[in-house]
């Protein structure tokens, strides 16, 4: 139980999937947006991802819970997924399902919560349908979705059932715009979500030891979270071009052009911002916020992932992308796009007007709005 001011207030407990930053990246704009319209909630958020991370995304007070409620699908790489493992670690999750949502309501129970939220755990809902708590979920996709996509084996019938039981038993599901098509779910729509930064090009620029002026063109790269080794030694030369890139990308490499994210010390998003172009895979914190700030995507599709469609397709209409192979990543044949991405007209930025749309619809949903 929380102590001092936070006695007397509703506690909401968040769980935010650790697989990858897209989830944190989903939600934490509307925690911050939940808390400053409702200043009597107490948040504990509920995640493995780092508490550092965590709190470089969630601008407002908060209870950290280091805890592991939901693993996705296991990846090889960021584009990667490992179907074998995957379905063994679900038989496996799911031999004994019946306790596992009896020690979660345990847990749940222990933390005098009033309500759960899910970003997008399906075994916390259940186990807050078991204690008979109002419980919602929100993202752009759901873990029996992507499950079936990639393994529809009968061997996974029962876990299936179970997890779609688990999604339904909810209040309802937030579906944020894009994405997937959930027609099985009890779904509201809202725009779409984004934590917006302001930019810091000229300290960025004074930091990598470049004069501030428009012959400078900044390119970040990221692929979301989830570890990557890609080597950028045959990234394109270009005259007035820049990488920020991840210092394990770097590996001692000793280019003009290559500038390591981590020494600039700041969010991501605020790179981003302040970037002429993002090279990524199709994810929907990179892809939504890229939007948002009016910066171009260059993407590498990933392996079938089937929500990259619905994000691809909602960035060809709502910003700038073109997207480049794996193969030519790696050759660093890809000089043409990058320099028609950096090049062409800056896209309208989008209103990320889901960010208040959501903490108005979770507040009356679960009977918190004051």
């Amino acid at each position: 139980m929380a102590a001092g001011s936070d006695r007397n207030k509703r506690r909401l407990l968040v769980y935010i999937s650790g697989h990858g930053y897209g989830h944190v990246a989903q939600i934490a704009p509307v925690l911050n947006q939940l808390a400053q319209d409702q200043p009597h909630l107490a948040l504990v958020v509920c995640s493995a991802v780092g508490e550092s991370f965590l709190r470089s995304r969630i601008h407002v007070p908060f209870i950290y819970e280091p805890r592991r409620a939901d693993f996705g699908m296991l990846m090889q790489s960021a584009l990667e997924v490992d179907v074998a493992a995957s379905v063994a670690a679900y038989l496996d999750f799911h031999a004994d399902w019946d306790a596992k949502v009896e020690d979660e309501a345990a847990w749940i129970s222990a933390q005098h919560a009033d309500a759960v939220l899910s970003n997008v755990a399906y075994l916390p809902l259940a186990a807050a349908s078991a204690l008979g708590l109002p419980a919602l979920s929100m993202c752009s996709l759901n873990w029996a979705d992507i499950l079936r996509h990639y393994a529809a084996d009968p061997a996974l019938d029962h876990v299936q059932q179970q997890m779609r039981h688990a999604y339904a038993s909810a209040r309802g599901f937030l579906r944020i715009e894009p994405s997937m098509e959930m027609p099985w779910l009890d779904c509201h729509a809202v725009g779409p979500v984004a934590d917006m930064a302001q930019e810091n090009r000229a300290v960025i620029l004074q930091a990598i030891g470049l004069q501030h002026g428009s012959e400078h063109k900044l390119v970040l790269v990221g692929m979301g979270g989830i570890s990557t080794q890609v080597s950028p030694a045959n990234f394109p030369v270009l005259p007035g071009v820049h990488w920020l890139l991840p210092q394990a990308w770097m590996q001692g490499a000793e280019r003009a052009d290559f500038h390591a994210q981590e020494p600039l010390q700041m969010h991501f998003s605020t790179l981003l911002a302040s970037s002429d172009l993002v090279l990524t895979k199709p994810g929907y914190g990179t892809f939504v916020e890229a939007a948002c700030h009016g910066v171009p995507v260059l993407y590498v599709p990933r392996d079938g992932w089937p929500e990259q469609d619905c994000l691809i397709s909602w960035l060809r209409v709502n910003g700038l992308c073109l997207h480049v192979d794996a193969g030519r990543l790696a050759s660093g044949d890809f000089a043409g796009s990058l320099l028609e991405m950096l090049n062409a007209p800056k896209p309208q930025r989008v209103a990320p007007r889901g960010n208040r749309e959501a903490a108005g619809w979770i507040a009356r949903r679960l009977g918190l709005a004051s």
